[in-house]
């Protein structure tokens, strides 16, 4: 049998990091087993419905490089993949299941389940309605009495199953509930639609986080009231904020987009997210996402959460823009200069060819780049002074002098001439090479770090304002 693997996000916000390491788990799993990778929408909680929200799945899933088989976007044999459009196929099949035994119909108002409350607080619903006979619930129904349909669970027993990660998982059918599956306005509860669309979308891997573990059970016996076969079952251990929480969109953590925001590749966070919860055999980090297909196993993946961890995730997206051709780099880089203290001010791809080896991530081009315009020229003269370079402010002055009177002879004020001009002028002053550049970029840029030398600097600045700011230095010193 075809391996076929689903991811069926609820269309309520942002797709969050955990969200989306589900969606690529399974795309993983499907490839590297021949397979197809499903996307089907869950939107049958409309209350919680986001306008925008399907399309950011869209958009998400593909800067990830998640390229489903079949989808809303691009139907194959099992559509509808959006569950809003399935209604009247969850109407049918409940139906089949109250025929089977396996649900009931229940007319209990409100008034009547909150009665059930224990002294604790906690309700379970007491299968009142299950006695009702076949005439009674005719008539109900012919009357339009407001119904739900709901699982009808042994009193005793157990329901099993083995999960690819956790091994088996058992739970005594005592202890659940007859959870709704339709609700009254005609539209299933996930308990219900999930079971529904997975059989019917041949979905033979179902692979989710570890909320669902122990509810599986209870979904199981869905699948055995129908007589139908079961997945498989691949449930994933939590993201962690800490030791102690979980990451969760309901409190503002991190997605997506949000990183992409910051500066990040995706190419980055997919590679760090597969990391968080499945090792690979051969401890390798850095992977594409033909690699992660390649190296996905099961047996790699953890049953305790795994931290989330910023910096390891920014010392990997450091490593991707490394490796980006240049052309690239400038391109991504060139939204986050628009929004820096150099926005069209400056050669953007001169930043370019210093910052790309020096940046984590794409947002920290704006921090990087602010030393050239906030030049202050009365700085601290202490600057000049470097211990190893054994300069003074005699030195510096000697210095600036001579710079200025080399740039105002070159002729074509390009980086190679003025590296060769510079250091004939070093020779002929007798001043050592570290000595002179230092004071020439401290003269330049008034800071003691810079993305670069001296050379590279008074290649951002150009000509004019090279002599600007040395002129002003001259009359300091």
């Amino acid at each position: 049998m075809k391996v076929r693997t689903r991811f069926a996000p609820s269309p309520t916000g942002f797709m969050h990091i955990g969200n989306l390491r589900t969606a690529l788990y399974a795309y993983l799993f499907a490839k590297k087993n021949g397979g197809d990778f499903i996307l089907r929408i869950e939107d049958t909680d409309q209350e919680r419905f986001v306008a925008g929200a399907i399309e950011l799945v869209y958009r998400t899933l593909e800067s990830a490089g998640i390229v489903a088989d079949e989808s809303p976007a691009r139907p194959g044999d099992c559509g509808p993949y959006i569950q809003s459009e399935r209604k009247t196929l969850y109407a049918e099949y409940a139906r089949k299941l109250v025929e089977t035994g396996g649900a009931y119909y229940c007319f209990c108002d409100k008034e009547r389940l909150e009665s059930l409350t224990d002294e604790n607080g906690n309700r379970k619903y007491d299968k009142h309605c299950l006695g009702l006979s076949k005439e009674e619930v005719a008539r109900r129904l012919a009357a339009g009495e407001p119904y739900v349909v709901r699982q009808n669970i042994p009193r005793e027993g157990t329901s099993s199953y083995e999960d690819l990660v956790f091994g088996t998982i058992s739970v005594d059918c005592a202890d659940l509930e007859d959870n709704i599956l339709l609700k009254s306005d005609g539209m299933p509860t996930y308990n219900f639609a999930n079971v529904i669309d997975d059989h019917l979308m041949r979905i033979t891997h179902v692979i989710r986080g570890t909320e669902y573990l122990s509810s599986t059970p209870k979904y199981n016996l869905i699948y055995k009231s129908f007589g139908w076969e079961t997945p498989q079952y691949m449930h994933l251990p939590p993201i962690m904020k800490d030791a102690q929480r979980k990451l969760s969109k309901r409190y503002g953590d991190a997605n997506f987009e949000d990183f992409i925001a910051k500066g990040y590749l995706a190419e980055a966070i997919v590679n760090y997210i597969a990391l968080l919860g499945w090792s690979p055999k051969n401890n390798t980090e850095k992977m594409t996402l033909s690699e992660l297909i390649e190296n996905f196993s099961v047996d790699g993946i953890g049953k305790s959460g795994s931290i989330f961890d910023e910096e390891k995730m920014r010392w990997l997206n450091a490593q991707y823009i490394k490796e980006l051709p240049f052309e690239r780099f400038c391109t991504l880089a060139k939204p986050f200069y628009e929004t820096s203290a150099i926005a069209a001010k400056y050669d953007y791809n001169k930043f370019s060819a210093l910052l790309q080896s020096r940046i984590d991530t794409l947002g920290d081009i704006p921090e990087k780049v602010i030393f050239i315009e906030d030049y202050n020229p009365n700085f601290d003269t202490a600057l000049y002074i470097h211990k190893k370079n054994k300069t003074t402010l005699e030195i510096a002055k000697t210095v600036i002098d001579a710079s200025i009177k080399v740039i105002e002879t070159l002729s074509c004020f390009e980086m190679n001439a003025l590296h060769d001009a510079i250091l004939a002028e070093c020779e002929a002053l007798d001043i050592k090479k570290g000595a002179f550049l230092w004071c020439f970029r401290i003269a330049l840029t008034a800071h003691e770090v810079t993305p670069g030398g001296a050379f590279e600097m008074a290649d951002l600045l150009g000509k004019t304002a090279c002599l600007t700011r040395l002129h002003s230095q001259s009359i300091r010193l």
